[in-house]
C-alpha cells in the first residue's frame, strides 16, 4: 500500500498539529503509512502546489472554507472533508484517520 498524503487545515494549525500526532501513532499502530501534516488555511494553497495531497480535511472551526477548497482541488481527485467536531474536540486520532483512508479509496 502506498503512503497517504493527509492535509489537515486548520485557522493556525496549533490545536490541528496535536490531532497529527495522535493519527500518526493510530496510523503506526494500524501499520498504515502516512504522511499526516496540519497547515493554516493561509498556507493551504501553497502547500497545494507544491505537495501531493490524497485528502485534504478541515477543522471545524474552518468548515466555512469548504467551498473554496473544493473549487481549488477541482479535477484534481482530492475529496475534502470537515473534521467531525466530536472527533476533533475529542483528539479521536483513529476515527479521523479511519475517515481520512475511507475518503481517500
Amino acid at each position: 500500500m502506498s503512503t497517504k498524503t493527509i492535509m489537515l487545515v486548520c485557522a493556525a494549525g496549533m490545536s490541528t498539529s496535536m490531532l497529527v500526532t495522535k493519527m500518526q501513532k493510530a496510523a503506526e499502530a494500524d501499520g498504515v503509512e502516512t504522511d499526516i501534516f496540519a497547515v493554516s488555511a493561509n498556507e493551504a494553497d501553497s502547500y497545494l502546489e507544491s505537495k501531493p495531497v490524497d485528502v485534504l480535511m478541515l477543522g471545524p472551526q474552518v468548515k466555512f472554507l469548504k467551498k473554496q477548497m473544493e473549487t481549488k482541488v477541482e479535477g484534481k481527485g482530492i475529496p475534502v472533508e470537515v473534521i467531525d467536531m466530536r472527533d476533533y474536540g475529542m483528539m479521536n486520532g483513529k476515527k479521523v484517520l479511519d475517515k481520512a483512508l475511507e475518503l481517500s479509496n
